[in-house]
């Protein structure tokens, strides 16, 4: 191919590539797309109010914080603090929120780029970044206010810094860019911590015959990490926030099984659940992996085990893997890390299998001229040959899942539906027609819906103790809201709470999203008892009372 026409190809991908990409940005004010295979993660209706509620209340209502209330600014700064800067400029709007989330899943793109490319070919990095921008499942949840595009633009510019830090002039100075980027990283999401050794393994191995210069890296950005962590601890300490920090730990513990084998059970539950990023490319990635290991004598296997860059997409792998383990409650969200690191092995080792293939081939011609031809020399040579097509199918199949993928995400950005974003429209406006009490909403999708409508919203789900508010029931005694909002039924419990001191008069209904456990939002009147009437707290009024006008199952 001539260099003119290898340039005309280069830009026709790159032009495709940004095409796809570009369809990210369309329609932002649109739904996560219905009847997705993601149809049952959460942070649809909540994440992006509760990560964005500090930002969204210092604007319209003058205070990021709410006592009693979910408060994840205290322990996830970073996120809200954007927003915030963001809607100095734009005004709060779900647009500018998600469009803020798009401008990182764009930068990601460039990052993972730049990383395959540390020393891989360019279309290696165009085939790792094209994976990504076709991608339905990135499309979906890289459109979302959530924290998963910036923690993967932190830790991908941890990974490139990392790799290159020791052929830095510096590297000491570098490694403390890492440690500061790592702090970064669990100020955006707490999980981040199980990241941690993809980013050792990218920063240390390279080096890792320079004995003294990898423990001095090592120390520089694990104590820059130390000490800045440790001074936000110490601000949240001072100021009185630490409930507030651990409510995080709190809302995201979830029940394990009494069963002694249930963490065997919980790691299928989690590693099947990469299927939910693709179905062939996911398979792809681990058989490229495992086949680098058991290949170890070979020139591509030891090119890519050598590889920091595949080794950090393994461990990043692992370390998620772990932790949804050890959750027990994996979430389609958590596996768009796992996308981004999948993508970039493949990319990587289809270059390995082509590139080394290649290169040996020539070092063994150059061999052979000397020596006369033997059956070993042309089994040797066949070897080869059969490694090169490894990785062009590789690449191959690759290309047929992104060709399936683009396609997929074409029909998502093409077809936007708003069922949601009208139901929050619909539930605020008619919270204004039908004045009851104070203007403020209790519902697990309120932050949410104030993203949307602005309207005042406090959680029904979480409350974080304080000296004054110690439950539900004292939530609701502080506030007084006037509205309680839930999806398709009531939970017994927080029946029981809300009947302390309200009758509840279902009022309306909004159909929104596909879930069809959660796909009708249901409003209430709360209606005080009678003369400031307050009922001692018990199970037994966890059920719908002759005072209550309710339609919806209790359940």
């Amino acid at each position: 191919m001539t260099s003119g026409l290898k340039r005309w190809c280069v830009a026709g991908w790159l032009g495709l590539v940004l095409a796809l990409a570009a369809l990210h940005a369309l329609n932002l004010r649109a739904d996560f797309p219905n009847y997705s295979p993601w149809f049952s993660d959460w942070a649809k209706y909540t994440d992006e109010g509760w990560f964005g509620n500090a930002a969204v209340r210092a604007h319209l209502f003058g205070s990021w914080y709410v006592a009693g209330d979910f408060n994840p600014a205290a322990a996830l700064p970073v996120w809200p603090v954007l927003e915030w800067v963001l809607f100095c400029f734009t005004g709060v709007t779900v647009q500018a929120a998600r469009g803020l989330a798009v401008f990182f899943f764009f930068c990601n793109l460039a990052l993972t780029y730049f990383l395959v490319r540390t020393n891989g070919p360019r279309w290696a990095a165009l085939l790792a970044v094209t994976l990504l921008a076709a991608s339905p499942f990135v499309y979906c949840f890289s459109r979302l206010a959530i924290l998963e595009p910036l923690l993967m633009s932190l830790l991908l510019t941890g990974l490139n810094t990392a790799v290159r830090a020791g052929q830095a002039r510096r590297p000491v100075v570098w490694a403390m860019g890492i440690g500061l980027l790592f702090t970064l990283m669990m100020l955006t999401k707490t999980t981040a911590i199980f990241l941690l050794p993809a980013l050792a393994w990218a920063l240390l191995m390279p080096m890792w015959e320079k004995k003294k210069q990898t423990l001095r890296c090592a120390l520089a950005a694990g104590g820059t990490f130390a000490l800045l962590y440790s001074a936000w601890m110490a601000m949240l300490a001072h100021k009185g926030l630490m409930a507030d920090y651990n409510s995080l730990y709190f809302v995201n513990d979830y029940a394990k099984p009494p069963e002694f084998y249930w963490p065997l059970v919980s790691f299928w539950w989690s590693f099947h659940g990469m299927m939910w990023v693709n179905e062939i490319l996911i398979p792809l990635a681990g058989l490229v992996t495992v086949g680098a290991v058991a290949a170890w004598r070979s020139a591509w296997g030891r090119r890519m085990l050598g590889d920091p860059v595949l080794g950090a997409c393994v461990l990043g792998v692992a370390g998620y893997i772990f932790f949804m383990t050890y959750q027990n409650h994996p979430q389609p969200r958590y596996f768009v890390v796992v996308a981004f690191l999948s993508f970039i092995a493949i990319a990587k080792g289809a270059a390995a299998m082509v590139g080394s293939a290649g290169a040996a081939h020539q070092d063994y011609k150059k061999q052979v001229l000397r020596l006369p031809v033997t059956s070993f020399g042309v089994a040797q040579d066949d070897n080869l040959n059969w490694t090169r097509r490894l990785g062009w199918a590789v690449i191959g199949v690759a290309v047929i899942a992104a060709g399936i993928d683009g396609a997929w995400t074409l029909r998502y950005a093409l077809h936007p539906e708003y069922t949601f974003v009208n139901a929050a429209q619909q539930l605020t406006q008619y919270i204004d027609a039908h004045p009851n009490g104070k203007r403020l909403l209790l519902s697990i999708s309120g932050d949410e819906i104030g993203l949307i409508t602005h309207l005042p919203a406090l959680c029904d789900d979480f409350v974080t103790p304080s000296a004054q508010i110690t439950d539900l029931p004292t939530k609701i005694a502080a506030y007084q809201p006037g509205w309680y909002a839930s999806w398709n039924d009531l939970d017994p419990g927080t029946l029981a709470d809300l009947h302390t001191r309200y009758s509840l008069e279902q009022v309306a209904s909004f159909p929104a999203f596909d879930d069809p456990e959660r796909n009708v939002l249901v409003l209430f009147k709360l209606h005080p008892l009678p003369g400031g009437e307050v009922r001692e707290e018990s199970p037994a009024l966890g059920v719908v009372l002759p005072d209550d006008k309710i339609e919806a199952p209790v359940e």
